[in-house]
C-alpha cells in the first residue's frame, strides 16, 4: 500500500502527490486498494469509452495472445493489423483509406508530421515545411508535438528545444480572440488560417492541424458549425494538408464516429485515438487519403519513420474487439443521447456565480470557472483552483480531468468530464451532484 509520496521507486508525475493505488475496476468505477469507489467521471484521461472489465476485451487478449503477440512491422503483417485497418477505414470518413498505428498520442502527432513532409518531398513540393497549429490547443508533449500545441503553461520549460512553429487564433466563443458575440461572427477565426498562411508563405506550408474539438487546454471548446468547413475550403485553396487530432475525440466520444462527421469535413489524415482501444492497451493511428500513401511509394518508396512497438498484433487484436464491442452494443449512438442528458443535467451548475461557461458534445464536457462572471475575469493562476475543484471531487469519489490556462496560456481554469459512453442518466445524476457540492465547498473557501 502506499500511504506517502515517495514510498516506492517509480517516479510519479507529481513527485509531491500521494496516490492512492487502484486495484479493481469495473464499469464507471475505479476501486483503491482500501475499497473506495471512484466514479470515472472523465475515462481516466478521455481514454475510456466502453467501461472497465469487459470481458469480451479480455478473451481477445487472451486468444491473441496465445497466437503471437508481438511481430515488428518492418519484418511481418498479421492478421490482427490487416482487419483492424479495415475496421478504421469503415468508420472514417470517405477517402481516408490507409492506416498507420502507433502507440501513443504525441506519437501520432508527430508522425502525421513527418508523413506530411515526406508527403511533400516525395510529390515534388520541397519547399513545403511548415505546421500551422492554432493557440489553445494541446497535442502531445513530445517535443515536436509540443511546439504544435498552443498552451504557454505546458510549453515554458521547454521552449529553448522546441522549434518555431505558427500558431492562429483558437476558435474559442466564449472567448472569442476577435471580441465579437455570436451573431456578428463571420468565422474571423477560421480565416486567420488564410491570413497565415499569406504571411507565411503559400508555398513554404505543408499543413494546419487542429482538434475538431478542444480537450484538455481548454475544456471542450466546440466550433461554430462553418468553421471546419472553411477551414476546408482554405487549405484546398493553398495546397495545405488538413490534419485533424482526433486523439481524444475520435472513435464516438462527440455522439459521431469522429468528431469532423458532426460538419461533414474530409480531412488529408486523422490522428487517433485515445478510445481506440478504450485503455485496454497502448495503440492509436493516422488515418490518410490514398493520395498521401500512393506519393510516398512512388517517391522515396519507404516512409522513413518507425516504432518498435507500431501494428503489435496484440494491440491490433485488442482494438479490434473494442470496435466490434462498440458496434455491437451502438454505443456511439448511446454517447451522443446520455451527452444531451449531461450536457442539460450540467447546466445546473450554473447557479454557483465561478461557473462561466457550460459546453461541449456528446460525452465530452467541460465547465469553465471565472472570478467574475460579467468580465469572465479568470483567477490567480496561483489559486489553482481547477485543481482545487478536481481533488475536492476526487476526495468525494468522481475522478474528472482539471485543467488550466484556456484564458491566454496561463490563466483560465476549467473541468473536463468524458464518462464512458456505459454511463446511465442515475450515474450523472450522481456525478454532476458530486461535482456540483465540490464547486460549492471551494467556492465558500476561496471567497470568504
Amino acid at each position: 500500500m502506499l500511504e506517502t509520496a515517495h514510498a516506492d521507486h517509480v517516479f510519479y508525475r507529481s513527485p509531491r502527490k500521494s496516490y492512492p493505488t487502484a486495484v479493481r475496476a469495473e464499469g464507471i468505477m475505479i476501486y483503491d486498494q482500501k475499497g473506495k469507489a471512484y466514479m470515472d467521471g472523465s475515462g481516466g484521461a478521455v481514454v475510456v469509452s466502453i467501461g472497465h472489465g469487459v470481458k469480451q476485451i479480455q478473451q481477445a487478449m487472451l486468444n491473441q495472445a496465445s497466437r503471437i503477440a508481438f511481430a515488428h512491422g518492418s519484418q511481418f503483417t498479421s492478421e490482427a493489423a490487416v482487419e483492424l485497418a479495415r475496421k478504421i477505414v469503415a468508420i472514417s470518413p470517405p477517402g481516408l483509406d490507409r492506416v498507420y498505428f502507433l502507440s501513443g498520442g504525441s506519437e501520432a502527432v508527430e508522425t502525421a508530421v513527418k508523413m506530411a513532409r515526406q508527403y511533400q518531398v516525395d510529390r515534388g513540393m520541397p519547399s513545403k515545411y511548415k505546421v500551422i497549429s492554432r493557440w489553445t490547443s494541446y497535442h502531445g508533449n513530445t517535443l515536436g508535438a509540443l511546439a504544435l500545441s498552443g498552451h504557454t503553461g505546458r510549453r515554458k520549460y521547454h521552449l529553448p528545444l522546441m522549434q518555431h512553429t505558427p500558431h492562429i487564433a483558437p476558435a474559442y466563443c466564449y472567448r472569442c480572440p476577435f471580441g465579437l458575440q455570436p451573431a456578428a461572427c463571420m468565422l474571423e477565426c477560421a480565416d486567420d488560417l488564410e491570413k497565415t498562411i499569406l504571411y507565411e508563405g503559400p508555398d513554404s506550408v505543408s499543413a494546419f492541424m487542429a482538434e475538431p474539438v478542444v480537450g484538455a487546454t481548454a475544456g471542450a471548446l466546440v466550433p461554430r458549425d462553418g468553421y471546419f468547413q472553411r477551414i476546408r475550403e482554405i487549405c484546398d485553396r493553398y495546397d495545405v494538408l488538413l490534419i485533424v487530432d482526433e486523439v481524444m475525440t475520435g472513435v464516438g466520444r462527440t455522439g459521431k464516429n469522429f468528431a469532423v462527421d458532426h460538419w461533414g469535413v474530409v480531412p488529408d489524415m486523422l490522428v487517433g485515438s485515445k478510445g481506440l482501444a478504450s485503455g485496454y492497451t497502448p495503440i492509436y493511428c493516422v488515418a490518410t487519403k490514398e493520395a498521401v500513401h500512393t506519393a510516398i511509394k512512388d517517391g522515396n518508396g519507404v516512409f522513413v519513420h518507425g516504432h518498435t512497438y507500431s501494428q503489435n498484433p496484440l494491440s491490433c487484436s485488442i482494438a479490434s474487439a473494442v470496435l466490434d464491442h462498440i458496434r455491437e452494443h451502438d454505443l456511439v449512438k448511446r454517447c451522443a443521447a446520455m451527452g444531451a442528458y449531461l450536457l442539460k443535467r450540467l447546466q445546473a451548475l450554473y447557479r454557483h456565480p465561478i461557473v462561466g461557461d457550460v459546453r461541449g458534445l456528446g460525452l465530452m464536457a467541460g465547465v469553465e470557472f471565472v472570478k467574475n462572471r460579467k468580465t469572465k475575469e479568470p483567477f490567480d493562476p496561483k489559486i489553482k483552483l481547477n485543481a482545487l475543484v478536481g481533488s475536492r471531487a476526487f476526495d468525494k469519489g468522481l475522478i474528472t480531468y482539471p485543467g488550466g490556462g484556456g484564458a491566454d496560456g496561463v490563466r483560465g481554469d476549467h473541468i473536463l468530464l468524458a464518462p464512458p459512453f456505459i454511463i446511465s442518466e442515475e450515474q450523472i445524476d450522481r456525478l454532476v451532484g458530486i461535482l456540483d457540492d465540490a464547486i460549492a465547498e471551494v467556492s465558500a473557501e476561496i471567497t470568504r
